[in-house]
C-alpha cells in the first residue's frame, strides 16, 4: 500500500490536470463559434484564458521548486502592481461605480491568499509566524490606499485561513464555498431579475448604484432573448441602455456570470462555473497540505464572488494572479519527492 500510495496520487493528479485542460479548451472554443454565429470579438475571452492557463502553469512550476518562497513573491508581486499601476490602485476615478476598485479588490485578496500559503508551507514554527506578517501587511496596505472593500477582503482570507489550520477534511471546507460562491451568482441573478423583496433591493442597489444594476438587468434580458448563444462576444455594450446612457461605460455588465451569459448564452455561463468547480476539484486532489488548500480556496472564491459584482476578471493581472494562486496550491515541491527517495529502504 505505501508504494501504491504516490503512484495514486499521480494518478489522480493527472486526472484532474487533463480535466483543466478540456474545461480550458472548452472556455476558449466557445467564445469562438458564438462570434461566427453571432458576430463579436472573442478576443477578451481568449485573452482572460490564455492568462489564467500561463499563471497557473507558472504557479506550478514555482511551488515545486520553491514551495515557501515563490507564494511569498507573489504576494509581494500583487501588492506591488496594486500600488504601482494606475489602473489597479484606488483614486477618483472610482467613486462612481465601475471595475477598478472591484480588480483591487481581487489582486489584494489573492497577495493575501499567497501570503498565507507560504505561511502554511513553511516547517517551522517561527518560520510559520513570520511568514504570516505579509498577510497582515496586505490588510495595512489595503487601508493605506483607501480600498475598504480591499480591507475587508484581505482580512477575511486572513482569518479563515488561520481558523482552517485545524480542519483536516478539506472535501467540506470545499463543498462549503461551493455554495458561497453559487450563492453570491444567484443572488444577483435574482436582483437582476427583481425577485428579492423590495426593501432588500433598495438596500443592494443603494450599495451597489442603480446603475450597476440597470446593467445587470440589460444582461438579463438579452439572455432572455438570446438564451442559447447569446448576443455575441464582447457586444453588450452595443446593445444595452443603461450602458449607452453612461459616458464612464465600458461596455460591460460588470459581473461575470451575466456578462458571460448575455453574450454567450447559457452554455458560456456553465463553463464559467465548471471552470470554477475544476479549481476547487484541483484543490482537492492537491498534495499539499490542507491549510495550504484551504487558503487558496478562500482566496479564490472571494475572487469568484467580487467578479459576479463587479469587472475584476477583465483585468489582465488578476487573471494571471488567479491562475498562479492555483497552480501554487496545486503543485507538488520536489522536496517531497527527494524525502521519499531518501526514506525508502536502501541494499
Amino acid at each position: 500500500m505505501a508504494s501504491a500510495g504516490p503512484d495514486a496520487d499521480g494518478e489522480r493528479r493527472i486526472g484532474a490536470d487533463a480535466a483543466g485542460v478540456a474545461v480550458l479548451g472548452a472556455c476558449a472554443a466557445w467564445p469562438l463559434i458564438t462570434a461566427a454565429v453571432r458576430g463579436g470579438r472573442p478576443e477578451g475571452m481568449l485573452l482572460a484564458v490564455l492568462a489564467v492557463t500561463a499563471g497557473y502553469a507558472a504557479g506550478r512550476i514555482g511551488g515545486a521548486l520553491l514551495p515557501v518562497a515563490a507564494p511569498c513573491a507573489g504576494a509581494l508581486a500583487g501588492v506591488g502592481l496594486t500600488v504601482t499601476v494606475p489602473h489597479l490602485a484606488p483614486g477618483p476615478q472610482i467613486t462612481a461605480p465601475l471595475g477598478h476598485a472591484g480588480a483591487t479588490t481581487a489582486m489584494l485578496a489573492l497577495s493575501a491568499g499567497a501570503a498565507c500559503c507560504a505561511a502554511w508551507a513553511a516547517s517551522a514554527r517561527a518560520v510559520r509566524f513570520a511568514l504570516c506578517l505579509p498577510a497582515a501587511g496586505v490588510v495595512v496596505a489595503a487601508a493605506v490606499l483607501g480600498s475598504v472593500s480591499g480591507c475587508v477582503a484581505g482580512a477575511a482570507v486572513l482569518l479563515c485561513s488561520l481558523a482552517v489550520g485545524r480542519v483536516r477534511r478539506r472535501g467540506a471546507a470545499l463543498a462549503g464555498l461551493a455554495v458561497v460562491a453559487s450563492g453570491v451568482t444567484g443572488l444577483i441573478w435574482a436582483v437582476a431579475d427583481g425577485a428579492v423583496p423590495e426593501g432588500v433591493a433598495a438596500s443592494l442597489e443603494g450599495r451597489l448604484t442603480a446603475h450597476r444594476v440597470g446593467l445587470w438587468r440589460d444582461a438579463l434580458g438579452m439572455v432572455r432573448e438570446h438564451a442559447w448563444l447569446g448576443v455575441g462576444p464582447g457586444r453588450f455594450g452595443e446593445l444595452s441602455t443603461a450602458s449607452g446612457q453612461s459616458p464612464s461605460a465600458d461596455g460591460k455588465p460588470h459581473s461575470a456570470p451575466l456578462q458571460l451569459a448575455a453574450e454567450q448564452g447559457v452554455v458560456g455561463v456553465v463553463l464559467l462555473g465548471v471552470a470554477f468547480g475544476w479549481l476547487l476539484y484541483a484543490l482537492w486532489r492537491s498534495p499539499r497540505g490542507t491549510p495550504v488548500v484551504l487558503s487558496a480556496g478562500v482566496s479564490l472564491t472571494v475572487l469568484a464572488v467580487v467578479a459576479a459584482v463587479g469587472n475584476a476578471l477583465s483585468f489582465t493581472a488578476v487573471s494571471v494572479g488567479g491562475g498562479v494562486l492555483a497552480g501554487l496550491a496545486t503543485s507538488r515541491p520536489f522536496t517531497e519527492d527527494v524525502g521519499r527517495r531518501d526514506a525508502r529502504p536502501r541494499g
